[in-house]
């Protein structure tokens, strides 16, 4: 409930549920300021949290009508809640197992929705058609670079105007590491799901020789057969660098007239997979940008397309709000599982579930993990949780689906996209600058200041849904939107160029 007083210089307020014992300042609220019928004894600057109502220490602090942390001293009516009053502590969750899970009615077929793609031979469906250049590992990452560096500085890419760029996607592991477990599997799983994405038209793994992760291995396990489209190169067996990059710049070559005959054809929208990300998030995420995408991803949904939500650490504290809407219990128990290994793998390491938010997240207004967690929920909408997938797994569910992975935004997207999701979403409140390559990387803007300080990086201004703008409208804005990106329209980042460096894949095991 918007809380717009009379008086033009009264700052607006928003009491997101009935149960909620604070507002958030949508304007800054001076000391002595009424709003919701409470006089402010203390400042609270946009995107943050005053109270309404007594909230006695040990008490919960609710928000969306939910707990998002606990009273850490007595908090009087008109008080700035944040850390120096509300902290973290764990609490007892229903999990409701499938509880809230029904059939989604789909679009009938000619009522769905289309873009313009990219049809690969293996029936997928890209949105962009790049080269890449894959490395297994760190010691073949400059000789991966030099390669793409070199192509597209020669200016023949020109001569292939169907043909996005040629882009080497290097990482910092490979090496020093255990030849088998989960560490290595995630590893092998990303490199295999890059080398078969759809936004790819053709491939190039690179090594060095002697590294743990072997390209044979690779190639043998998945089924990576050296064709037109497909090939590798070991640095150690062709001579060296120089005579390596000479060796990969004449094999990609030989790859653009293949690639450059990809031509964009209608192909429907159940084909999208959409990665759902938030990054530099602040109070307002979970009230504007983050339910839109939701929408947007509800869309998707009926069209009979994919939604991928991630960064486990980051719903945690929500996590019951997705097993209610679980397809079965099985599936909610998955989510449960994961969230446990979470807690197992952060008391190994010293760590803290908490120890999420960031800085910036602290200064735009929210508190602990649970209050950044509910808001970041909210971008997988409200559909049916079908299916929980280990990082980079292959997805091949449709609907609305969960993926583990970190909550850093590099490597959570990393994995989603090697999971074959082939245009990207990415809310943010304090202005991250993200792009990702081979998918393309929508920014949405929770706030209107943010999207006109950083108007060259955001794509969409959610801060306008402070001003009136429904929920569903900006949900149908942002689902057009990924149409037409999907159809071949730059977003912002990537008239900017970024893309290549965002490849981070997630290294679990430490160094050897």
């Amino acid at each position: 409930m918007l809380d717009t007083p009379t008086k033009k210089s009264a700052p607006r307020t928003l009491r997101l549920h009935q149960r909620d014992n604070v507002v958030v300042a949508v304007d800054a609220i001076d000391p002595g300021a009424m709003a919701q019928g409470v006089t402010a004894t203390a400042r609270i600057m946009r995107g943050h949290k005053m109270a309404v109502q007594k909230i006695a220490k040990g008490e919960p602090v609710l928000k969306f009508g939910q707990i998002i942390g606990f009273a850490t001293e007595d908090i009087a009516p008109g008080s700035h809640v944040h850390t120096h009053n509300c902290g973290y502590a764990e609490f007892e969750r229903d999990y409701a197992f499938a509880k809230d899970a029904r059939d989604e009615p789909l679009l009938p077929p000619e009522a769905r929705a289309t873009f313009e793609g990219f049809r690969r031979p293996n029936g997928k469906a890209g949105t962009r058609n790049y080269i890449g250049i894959l490395t297994s590992v760190n010691c073949s990452a400059s000789v991966a670079r030099f390669m793409a560096e070199a192509v597209n500085r020669s200016g023949i890419l020109e001569q292939f105007p169907n043909v996005d760029g040629v882009v080497s996607f290097v990482h910092g592991t490979g090496c020093s590491m255990a030849g088998r477990g989960e560490g290595y599997e995630v590893i092998e799983r990303t490199l295999w799901g890059y080398a078969g994405h759809p936004n790819l038209s053709a491939a190039l793994i690179v090594g060095l020789g002697c590294e743990m992760i072997q390209i044979g291995r690779l190639k043998e396990k998945y089924g990576l057969i050296e064709s037109d489209n497909f090939h590798s190169l070991i640095i150690q067996d062709s001579g060296g660098t120089k005579k390596s990059i000479e060796a990969g710049v004449a094999r990609i070559k030989e790859m653009l007239p293949l690639a450059d005959k990809a031509r964009r054809e209608s192909i429907p929208a159940s084909e999208l997979t959409l990665a759902l990300q938030c990054g530099g998030s602040d109070g307002y995420s979970g009230i504007t940008a983050n339910p839109a995408l939701g929408a947007a991803a509800d869309l998707l949904v009926r069209h009979g397309g994919t939604a991928v939500l991630s960064e486990t650490p980051e719903i945690y504290g929500a996590e019951h709000l997705l097993t209610r809407r679980a397809r079965s219990r099985e599936v909610g128990e998955k989510l449960v599982g994961v969230i446990r290994w979470w807690e197992d793998y952060c008391a190994r390491n010293g760590g803290s579930m908490d120890n999420n938010p960031s800085p910036g997240n602290k200064a735009g207004g929210l508190t602990t993990i649970l209050e950044k967690s509910l808001g970041a929920a909210a971008k997988g909408g409200t559909t049916t949780l079908e299916d929980v997938y280990r990082y980079a797994d292959r997805i091949d569910t449709k609907g609305f689906v969960y993926m583990d992975t970190p909550g850093f935004d590099p490597v959570g997207a990393t994995g989603q996209v090697a999971g074959g999701c082939n245009v990207l979403c990415f809310t943010t409140g304090r202005g991250s600058a993200y792009g990702c390559k081979p998918t393309p990387s929508i920014k949405l803007a929770t706030n209107s200041d943010i999207y006109h300080r950083m108007i060259d990086d955001m794509d969409i201004n959610c801060g306008d849904v402070l001003d009136g703008v429904s929920i569903e409208a900006k949900g149908q804005e942002i689902f057009e939107h990924i149409l037409r990106t999907a159809s071949g329209v730059r977003t912002k980042s990537e008239l900017l160029g970024y893309g290549a460096d965002e490849f981070v894949p997630w290294q679990i095991d430490p160094p050897m």
